[in-house]
Order: structure tokens, then sequence, then C-alpha cells
């Protein structure tokens, strides 16, 4: 089979950057016959949604077509990776696509009765069988786990947490017994402390953190994955409430501190990766809006891409641009340290050795 030949730049090193491509894999050693694509511009590795919903889309009803399509608008934004935190339908048929992103997955969101979205997951009856769940779900995802950490709570009216601090650490356990992480969604405060006592390997969204806590996800090395074109929601989340208007006024609080919570984070050192949300609210195809978010919190240009590509993609143990990885980078006419838009105007988008 024919060979394609990628020669640019490496943004983060700056150095010359030469990559083969045939049967959908890298090679870093030239390769006979070889065609060249690319001879000039930046090389980076796919990007890395880290919070995507391929098998959700608002409704509900998402068939695996649906869910292909909106992997396509994924990947041709230039999102290589998937960490698919929750989702009710099982996406797996998708990965003998090769015009689909990589995926990793969470399985099922659980929950408990009336404390989620309705239908998105698994709904506990019996709170102490949550490490049992999690168990089920491990074995059903790709290595991740995902719980709803809190949701808010009709009879208090606010957000509340949905577990005790006794069954988050079993929880934590079941997982890391099973060879998966473990994250949960979770907006408010009250649910933290336990969270990350329990050990949880990060945190979606986050938007109720404090100081001492982000002390605490460094201490323990938890990740944060804040989703801010999510967060950027919230108040029309908080408009549709009107029946709890104590909800409404913490939703809105929590967006109007994220950006200093979020600042914070990144200051102390937290690891902080991109993560848009998609599925519900946003649409898919946004990762690098995203990437532009992140440099609202304090980002350089370079370390907002990073967060977004290189460092994800070792955090999960993926694939980069090394011999033998699988064949996912963008091709840039411009250095992304010096104008991020280049993103929106990849000259090659390569997905697994294809050009999309």
């Amino acid at each position: 089979m024919a060979a394609d030949h990628y020669r640019g730049i490496d943004p983060f090193t700056g150095e010359p950057l030469d990559l083969w491509v045939r049967d959908g894999r890298i090679s870093r050693t030239a390769l006979a016959g070889a065609q060249t694509v690319a001879d000039g511009g930046w090389i980076v590795p796919g990007l890395v949604d880290a919070h995507n919903h391929v098998g959700i889309a608002p409704g509900l009803g998402v068939t695996i077509d649906r869910a292909r399509g909106f992997a396509y608008q994924d990947a041709r934004a230039g999102a290589l990776l998937l960490r698919e935190v929750g989702s009710p339908v099982d996406t797996h048929p998708l990965d003998d696509d090769p015009r689909c992103p990589r995926f990793l997955r969470a399985g099922k969101h659980i929950a408990r009765p009336k404390r989620y979205l309705r239908d998105y997951g698994v709904e506990l009856d019996d709170p102490d069988r949550l490490a049992d769940e999690v168990r089920r779900q491990a074995r059903a995802g790709d290595g991740w786990v995902k719980l709803v950490g809190d949701w808010i709570d009709r009879e208090a009216g606010d957000l509340a947490p949905l577990w005790t601090s006794a069954q988050l650490q079993a929880a934590v356990a079941a997982a890391h017994e099973e060879g998966a992480r473990i994250t949960a969604h979770v907006f408010g405060y009250d649910a933290l402390p336990d969270l990350i006592d329990a050990g949880f390997d990060s945190i979606e969204h986050g938007t109720g953190l404090t100081q001492d806590l982000i002390d605490r996800l460094v201490e323990k090395q938890i990740a944060l994955v804040p989703t801010l074109i999510q967060v950027e929601n919230f108040p029309g989340i908080a408009d549709g409430a009107d029946r709890f208007p104590v909800y409404q006024s913490h939703m809105r609080a929590l967006y109007a501190g994220a950006p200093a919570v979020y600042a914070a984070a990144r200051e102390a050192g937290v690891a902080i990766y991109a993560g848009t949300d998609a599925g519900g609210f946003v649409e898919h195809g946004r990762i690098v809006d995203e990437v532009d978010a992140l440099t609202g919190i304090g980002f350089r240009p370079l370390e907002a891409l990073a967060a977004a590509s290189s460092a994800p993609r070792r955090w999960l143990g993926a694939d980069g641009l090394e011999d033998g990885d699988r064949a996912d980078f963008l091709v840039l006419d411009a250095d992304p340290a010096r104008d991020l838009s280049t993103l929106r105007r990849p000259r090659h988008v390569v997905c697994s050795g294809l050009q999309l």
C-alpha cells in the first residue's frame, strides 16, 4: 500500500518533524515510494475532547448512525480522540470506522432516581450498590467510569450530593480494582470534599472549587476538565428553573465565579484538560472554542493547545506522534503559538491515516 509523507515543524519544540503514514500508522523512518502530501507547516497531535457525549443529543433517542455523524463533526474539527464520559448508547460499533476519532468510554452515567437527566444513565434505587454498578460500567467502558456527584435535590431546591463518603470510597476502590479510572460530574461545593477525599481521578466542571480544595487536587494529582463553553450555559439553565429560586441563584453565582476558580486552579498547578461537554447544550465540533476559552483563564496559546492535545494524550495513555502510533494529527498553516485561529482552518486533518 502507498505511503504518505508529511514534513513540518513541531510547535512544542520548534524542531523539524517528518512523519510517514501507511496502513493508518505513523513511521518515523522514511518509507520507500512515499508521496509527500505536506512540505512545510506545523504538525500537532490530533486534538483531544476530554469530555464528550457522542451518544447524547437533546431529546435522547440517538441512533448509532446519528452518533456516527456527531463523531464525524468532532473529527473534522480536529478532535481525533474523545473521552466519552457517559452515554445511553453503546458507541463501540464506531470503533471500526477509520473516519471516526478514537474513543475512550465511561459506560453509562451512574445516578439516583430523579437526581439526573431522565433516561440518560443508570438510576440506582439502593445507593449502597454503587460499587457494584461501578464494576458493571467499568466493564462496559474503555477504562473510565462516570458518576453524578451532585444534582438538584427537588426537596432542598438546590444542588446536593448524591452519595455518602463511604459509598464514594467503595466506588473508587471498585473502579481501580477493575483497572478503570473514575470521574464525577459536580457543579457545586458540597459534593467536592468527599469526591476528592475518596481519590477520584478527575473532576468534571468543578465550578464549586475553593482554594483549599484546589490545593488538595494538586496534592492528590486529580485532574480537572472544566468544560468552559458548557459553563457559559449556566445562566440559561438557571433561567429555566423558576420553581427553584435557590438553585437559580446558586447556578448564577457559580457562573460568575468560574473564571476566577479556574484561573486559581491553573495557577496552583492543577492538571487541566480541554473538554466541550458536546452532546447536550453544546454542539459537536467545538473543540477549538474550548481551546480559545482556556486562554481566557490565563493559558498561553501553546499551553492551551497542549491542554487539548499532547497533555491529555499522555494522561489518557493514548498515542501521540511516535513510531507505530495511530496516525491522528493536524497540519497547520501558521504557528499556533502565535495564532491559535489556525486551528480553525487546518491544511490537513489526518484521522487514522485518512485525510478528512
